[in-house]
Order: structure tokens, then C-alpha cells, then sequence
């Protein structure tokens, strides 16, 4: 995680110096400076968060100098071989995107519910017992 906290505080520092310089050459313009200093402190606080679990899990292959590549062999982790619910998810998104698009506030409450349980139904997936075949 120290690699990721790394990338992070660089890009803060060059948002940051980005809104100072954008402020100088726009004249004060106020939009542009604020949207570019939120992103620098948008930046800071992923940073700062990576900094912090970085602290406190062990040190992965990437954040060691000295590893080799067959460090990081091994199972990374359990995927989903076959799961529906990440298409359903971009399908009630979209249904959400549609409405705010035309200003259809009843079709947002119904994708924002969409979207919820298609949520449940992503992070649920395994947690409901064997699926019957």
C-alpha cells in the first residue's frame, strides 16, 4: 500500500500546485481553483487512508525493492466464475443516469432501488446458502 500512497500524495502535491498556478494566470477565476484544489484534496484524503492501512497490513511484493517476481505467486483472492449481478448493477445505473438525464425524478427512485438490490444481490451472492442445481 505504500506504493499507492506514494502515487497519491504526488498527485496531491501537483493539484495543489496546479490551483495555485490556474489562480495566478486565470486572475482569480473561481470555479477552475476550487474544482482543482478539491481534487488535490480528494487526492489527500485516498492518500492519506493508503498511508494509514499501510501501516498496519504486512508488506506486499510491489512496496518490497528487493522481491521477486515468484513473491507475489499464489491465490490473490476468490472471483466470481460467473455472476450476473455486475450487468444488473450497470443496467440499474444506467436506469439512474437515463433519469436524472430527462429530469424524471419517479424513475430515479426506482433505479436508486435498483441499484440497492442489485447491491444486496452482488454482496449476497455466497452468503445465501448452495445454489440448487
Amino acid at each position: 500500500m505504500r506504493v499507492e500512497a506514494r502515487i497519491f500524495e504526488i498527485l496531491t502535491a501537483f493539484f495543489f500546485i496546479s490551483a495555485a498556478i490556474y489562480g495566478l494566470w486565470s486572475h482569480g477565476e473561481p470555479v477552475g481553483s476550487v474544482a482543482i484544489t478539491l481534487t488535490g484534496g480528494l487526492t489527500f484524503i485516498v492518500g492519506t487512508y493508503f498511508r494509514f492501512v499501510s501501516r498496519r497490513v504486512r508488506m506486499r511484493p510491489e512496496d518490497n525493492t528487493e522481491a521477486e517476481i515468484s513473491d507475489g505467486a499464489g491465490e490473490l483472492g476468490f472471483f466470481s466464475p460467473g455472476s450476473y449481478w455486475p450487468f444488473g448493477m450497470a443496467l440499474a445505473a444506467s436506469v439512474v443516469g437515463y433519469a436524472l438525464a430527462l429530469d424524471q425524478w419517479w424513475m430515479v427512485a426506482i433505479g436508486l432501488a435498483l441499484v440497492i438490490g442489485t447491491v444486496c444481490g452482488l454482496v449476497f451472492e455466497y452468503h445465501l446458502g448452495p445454489k440448487p442445481e
